[in-house]
């Protein structure tokens, strides 16, 4: 299967997750909003910070941590200093569920970001039930008026939304629909080959007003500092850290590496 055939077989099994959440959606929705607003990416996003990600696997780089603990996991992310944490909650691709979400919610005080593919505002909602903070938004998954509607259950929510884009065409619809943060993934959608050039490039069409974050192809502390230096807020670090056989070690790292490129 190609890699856009992918895309659109998540797609399909994503719309019948938000089909199956319909009858719960009433419920879901008045929890949310009684909830406080989740903290600002502006504010928690500056100077080089690191997202930590935890997931077991992916369809690029297959099995990365199968005996991953999320609680653990996010207390060695916590000590290290990240600035926030991404939980994959995607079974079928990525081993994740919406209780390693709420596990880690549950123990630390740290921003949350549920990494999935989000459609329809409806799991906007299902996300901060859970424990989420901030929720990712793919420009490439989200045709017509979608990525306005999905916006506008961000602000309900009183979430906070990350823009997900791959090109300078994708970042001009993110910017055309108000996104304040960006995250530009060097992943190619087709290939699923990594380039980290991909962020400088894409970074250039982007208003300095607007949080950037570098996503995919990190693997190595050196990496990093390539990014915060080509002009990325925040560097999401995943597959490095699951992979490395002392994630504590290599998170420290990474966050060094950002502190000392912001510095330098």
């Amino acid at each position: 299967m190609t890699a856009s055939g992918a895309l659109e077989a998540i797609a399909l099994r994503k719309r019948t997750e938000v089909d199956q959440l319909r009858c719960a959606e009433a419920a879901l929705w008045a929890k949310a909003e009684s909830l406080p607003p989740a903290p600002g990416i502006r504010t928690t996003l500056r100077g080089g910070a690191i997202i930590a990600e935890m997931k077991r696997r992916s369809p690029s780089g297959g099995v990365l941590r199968s005996t991953l603990d999320p609680l653990a996991m996010a207390a060695v992310y916590t000590t290290c200093g990240v600035a926030a944490i991404s939980v994959l909650t995607d079974g079928p691709d990525f081993g994740g569920s919406l209780d390693d979400l709420a596990q880690v919610r549950r123990a630390v005080d740290l921003p949350l970001l549920r990494k999935d593919f989000t459609l329809d505002p409806v799991q906007i909602a299902e996300a901060r039930v859970a424990g989420a903070d901030w929720v990712l938004l793919i420009v490439a998954m989200l045709d017509g008026d979608a990525l306005d509607q999905c916006l506008a259950g961000v602000a309900r929510s009183g979430a906070q939304a990350i823009v997900e884009v791959h090109d300078v065409d994708e970042a001009r619809v993110a910017l055309a629909a108000g996104a304040e943060c960006i995250g530009i993934n060097n992943r190619n959608l087709q290939t699923l080959t990594t380039d980290l050039g991909t962020f400088a490039r894409v970074r250039r069409a982007i208003p300095d007003g607007v949080v950037c974050i570098a996503e995919s192809g990190v693997r190595s502390p050196d990496d990093v500092t390539r990014l915060v230096r080509d002009g990325a807020d925040a560097v999401l670090v995943g597959e490095l850290l699951m992979r490395a056989p002392s994630p504590e070690t290599m998170c420290a790292a990474v966050v060094a590496a950002a502190r000392e490129a912001t510095e330098s």
